[in-house]
């Protein structure tokens, strides 16, 4: 057991996957555990999550620096970047890095619209001849974050996926049109919870493609007949709640919108370029790393680091639960 930033966590040494899988603080692994037992006897009621649901929202709201009646839950990244592609012309021209993350592109390309690949570096040159700029704030290959002032300065549409920033880097994102996030790696959540902030503008412009009983203007008396009476706001867009995520998600997010995200970047940041430093690598100012060193997949998994393969290189991720022990363990293990 760690302890990390007023918490616990039953964390390996050496687990330095969270751009994949966060590791949930204690309290929030009691509160699924409890979820379960209580599902397990029946003690819950259908409305047992709408509580925790709202409690999420508004921690997220509050990460990404944009007020809760603006953000709409969902059960995944690429399940939210579609309501924004729906909403788009069909001949919209859509600005994305290459390399990106899947969920994030495929929405638009399987509408068939424009979309065009650049360097990450060149996304602020060429937005200004698009529709729409749809990147990752940082990128889940190798960590690199986007130039945000840059984008903001062109005044092109913008949707960022903060999935690999949310809850490590301090993000002040009211500015941007779209700001999507999954919960289950910085924000150290259950897999089935994600949001998706939106500008007032835009969400007049974001499709409920999966409009439901729980998006109604009062969920639990438009659970019948027509006519469609949606919810006025962001939740306009939601799904209807997976249980044991928002469970989760309701201890999490609070957890970490009550730290300052500038001490988590700092700490994670430092790990990382001590990393780096003991590779004899410049430091990148992330907590992602990305190495292209021969066997280093392997040599990691024998000294039990958890790592993943992402375009090719080893990928490793630091948060607030890992140490300078989880650095010392990677260079023993590729020394």
């Amino acid at each position: 057991m760690r302890s990390a930033f007023g918490t616990t966590f039953d964390v390996p040494l050496g687990y330095l996957n969270t751009a994949s899988i966060g590791v949930p603080p204690a309290p929030t692994a009691t509160a699924v555990t409890d979820a379960v037992r209580r599902w397990s006897v029946g003690a819950d009621g259908p409305g047992a999550v709408d509580e925790h649901a709202t409690t999420a929202r508004k921690a997220f709201g509050h990460l990404v620096g944009v007020p809760p009646e603006r953000v709409a839950m969902g059960a995944s990244g690429s399940q939210l970047v579609s309501l924004v592609a729906a909403g788009l012309p069909a001949d919209a021209s859509v600005l994305v890095a290459r390399g990106e993350f899947t969920s994030l592109t495929f929405p638009f390309a399987a509408r068939n619209l424009r979309v065009t690949e650049v360097d990450l570096d060149d996304i602020v040159a060429h937005a200004g001849a698009h529709d729409l700029v749809a990147v990752s704030v940082v990128q889940s290959a190798d960590g690199r974050i986007v130039d945000l002032e840059g984008l903001r300065a062109t005044g092109v549409p913008v949707l960022l996926d903060a999935s690999q920033a949310v809850g490590w880097l301090p993000l002040d994102l009211d500015w941007a049109d779209w700001v999507v996030a999954v919960g289950y790696k910085f924000l150290m959540s259950p897999r089935g919870c994600a949001w998706l902030a939106c500008s007032p503008s835009a969400l007049e412009r974001t499709v409920p493609v999966a409009a439901n009983w729980f998006a109604g203007d009062d969920p639990w008396s438009t659970v019948y007949g027509l006519p469609l009476r949606l919810a006025p706001d962001a939740r306009k867009l939601d799904l209807s709640p997976v249980w044991l995520s928002q469970f989760g998600a309701a201890a999490s997010l609070p957890y970490l919108a009550s730290l300052d995200m500038g001490a988590v970047r700092d700490h994670n940041v430092a790990l990382a370029d001590s990393l780096r430093a003991g590779l004899g690598l410049p430091p990148a100012g992330t907590a992602i790393v990305s190495l292209d060193l021969p066997a280093a997949a392997d040599r990691l998994a024998a000294a039990g680091v958890r790592s993943s393969i992402r375009a090719g290189r080893v990928r490793l991720a630091f948060h607030l639960y890992n140490t300078e022990a989880d650095v010392d363990q990677v260079l023993t293990a590729l020394a």
